[in-house]
């Protein structure tokens, strides 16, 4: 079977996972994701992919227990500072396992997802009794357990629907947020929180935007298979750039935009306020496929 979402989920998962719960709610599953990952030697340890790996680690620091306080380091001195409790983050390990690539391509086309989308590979090492604070993230997570126990605890997102920028609870908000956020909670109501146990074979679907938080029994080891999914906003973008393009009058350098003369400021901006007119004009013979035939490879 070739890698992609029904060798991830198992072939008899795929519908149910699409219809209850893709894209929106977490499902998990137990026992049976672990063989095709189990083989690929680089992954079958903490040990032998510290061994093979070239480059930096990212480490947790101890202060909040989460990348947004993280120092890279050398694979030596990540072995250290994982002994001390620190967690690590390999980060883009499909470019070391060229194996995973395939993979991210597969589930990226089964799931319908953009063609820009960028996925990638994060491998997450926790020490005993650590793990990750409260935060949501702006992309999708498929978490396979490769090693160890790790519990998760996960709850919908009352404060910010379908978020563009990470955020971790008790931290800063993002500039991004701000306008379209509530305030950010300090605590997660246990009413409103599931509990998921990974062991190795498991697997977990993290929505976009889900609160989640994690602590490992035992030293843990996953694999995440992350997507950061284009929303209609980069698709318009992407297509709008790709159509305003062709056209001269749009690729003229935008001069006097900024300037300190009033009267050349003033002419910029009726040049522009033409180029918008003759765009809103234009835009009533627009149609999706015209769009996103820009962005996709459609049939």
């Amino acid at each position: 079977m070739k890698p992609g979402l029904a060798e991830l989920l198992g072939a008899d998962f795929v519908s149910s996972f699409l219809t209850n719960h893709w894209p929106g709610l977490p499902f998990s599953l137990h026992g049976s994701t672990f063989e095709p990952f189990r083989r690929i030697e680089n992954l079958r340890s903490l040990k032998t992919l510290l061994d093979s790996w070239q480059g930096n680690v990212q480490v947790h620091l101890p202060d909040i227990s989460d990348e947004a306080s993280s120092i890279d380091a050398s694979p030596s001195d990540a072995r250290k500072l994982f002994a001390n409790e620190m967690g690590l983050l390999f980060n883009d390990v499909q470019k070391r396992i060229p194996e995973l690539r395939n993979w991210i391509e597969s589930i990226r086309s089964d799931l319908g997802m953009p063609t820009m989308t960028h996925g990638r590979c994060l491998v997450y090492a926790t020490p005993d009794g650590k793990g990750t604070a409260w935060h949501f993230d702006q992309n999708i997570n498929f978490v396979v357990q490769l090693q160890g126990t790790k519990k998760w605890k996960l709850a919908p997102n009352r404060h910010v629907e379908n978020p563009t920028v990470r955020h971790t609870m008790g931290q800063p908000t993002d500039s991004e947020l701000v306008p379209y956020s509530l305030e950010m909670p300090t605590a997660i109501s246990p009413d409103e929180t599931i509990e998921v146990v990974l062991r190795p074979g498991s697997l977990l679907f993290v929505p976009r935007g889900y609160w989640h938080s994690t602590e490992a029994e035992g030293e843990a080891l996953a694999l995440n298979f992350t997507f950061n999914q284009p929303n209609w906003v980069d698709l318009f973008t992407a297509a709008l750039r790709s159509r305003l393009t062709l056209s001269p009058e749009w690729r003229e350098l935008a001069d006097g935009v900024s300037s300190s003369d009033p009267a050349r400021r003033e002419l910029a901006q009726n040049r522009f306020d033409m180029l918008l007119m003759a765009l809103v004009a234009d835009l009533p013979n627009w149609r999706a496929a015209d769009i996103l035939g820009a962005t996709e490879d459609l049939p």
